[in-house]
């Protein structure tokens, strides 16, 4: 697989596929009925892994969508990582189960050290961690609560914990097609020395390709939602531009 790698988001509410912007679940827009069949449309694009949100499961503490989660990991020839409202072992193991290839912990990487901890030393690289930041601190449930916790501080203490992989979300970027906090997600690599995947606020090609370009300095991918649904970007030609012919196939 490539070392940069453009990782396609489906966001699931209610069963379907909709887009957030900036977190807020007021502002809601439903792209599609079917996750399912976005998810088949990605891979058939040339997509090499798919990112999941379980928008339900991030607001209520646990997944919601796991049948839905379930499909996509069954009939994808892709992996798939998944987070949203992963609190304990027993939900981490039932999506793992479902074929999912790697977990998100998003707010319990705050609110629960013990039981990320227990999740980076079972399951290791099966595990990214979710640090999303609005104005420098740590973001949790959803994006509706902002700690006290910065998120470099987060990012050092986890990758100091087993943490591999790290998916940075400035929330004050995402959904408003204004391009990726660059700075930003830097901090976090050198901060954790680990790999870090940029989310949130990729708009256009150029800025996939100003991401790739920092590939050896720890980015290791971008998520691209809003952008990919409006016609911003489209994936099979990125994937070329990035020297990614569609087709490409990978895995963990």
């Amino acid at each position: 697989m490539s070392s940069f790698i453009v990782y396609p988001a489906i966001d699931i509410r209610d069963g379907k596929c909709v887009r957030l912007q900036q977190g807020d679940y007021s502002q809601e827009t439903i792209y599609n009925d079917s996750p399912v069949t976005v998810a088949k449309s990605w891979e058939e694009q040339g997509g090499q892994f798919i990112h999941l949100v379980d928008l339900d499961g991030a607001k209520a503490g646990h997944p919601v969508n796991d049948s839905i989660i379930g499909a996509i990991a069954k009939n994808a020839n892709v992996p798939v990582q998944v987070g949203g409202g992963l609190r304990t072992l027993a939900d981490v193991e039932k999506l793992l189960g479902l074929g999912v290839s790697r977990v998100i912990i998003g707010t319990a990487a705050i609110n629960d050290h013990a039981f990320t901890e227990a999740v980076l030393a079972r399951y290791g690289d099966k595990v990214a961690i979710g640090i999303d930041a609005r104005g420098g601190y740590v973001a949790t449930h959803g994006w509706l609560n902002t700690s006290e916790v910065r998120a470099e501080d987060l990012a050092r203490e986890l990758a100091a914990k087993g943490a591999e992989t790290f998916i940075y979300t400035d929330i004050s970027r995402d959904g408003m097609m204004q391009g990726p906090n660059v700075e930003g997600i830097l901090s976090m690599a050198a901060a954790s020395g680990k790999t870090v995947i940029a989310s949130g606020g990729v708009t256009s090609l150029d800025d996939l390709l100003r991401l790739n370009v920092h590939s050896g300095s720890g980015i290791g991918g971008a998520i691209v939602g809003k952008a990919l649904y409006t016609g911003n970007i489209d994936l099979t030609s990125a994937l070329q531009a990035l020297g990614q012919p569609s087709g490409s196939r990978g895995g963990l």
